[in-house]
């Protein structure tokens, strides 16, 4: 069974930092991202990173405080969430791609998806 677990969020002030881990079981995907969603909102990609070779690539408001990682040895992924910002209060969800081609940014893009890990910064 092809599982992605998060875990590690949870409630911060702003300018705070938090580590978001992606634990996956059943296969290695070829790239893994972080999206988030915040109530009202459309899902947004956020992070992703090539399983081969370890390439990243960022959303815009992602660059500079946030920082994806990789852990081959466990098959998991992290987000490291620096200097946060109320803005950033949202469900964060983990997902794995079968295939590394095509753009980081798009839903359609990852077929299997985690249960997502609430973050929410206070102001």
């Amino acid at each position: 069974q092809v599982q992605l677990v998060e875990s590690g969020g949870g409630l911060v002030q702003a300018g705070g930092s938090l580590r978001l881990s992606c634990a996956a079981s059943g296969r290695t995907f070829s790239r893994y991202a972080w999206f988030r969603q915040a109530p009202g909102k459309e899902r947004e990609f956020v992070a992703a990173i090539r399983w081969s070779g370890g390439s990243t690539s960022y959303a815009d408001s992602a660059k500079g405080r946030f920082t994806i990682s990789r852990d081959n040895a466990k098959n998991t992924v992290f987000l490291q969430l620096e200097s946060l910002k109320p803005e950033d209060t949202a469900v964060y969800y983990c997902a794995g791609a079968t295939f590394s081609a095509g753009s980081d940014y798009y839903t359609r893009n990852y077929a299997y998806w985690g249960q997502g890990t609430q973050v929410t910064v206070s102001s």
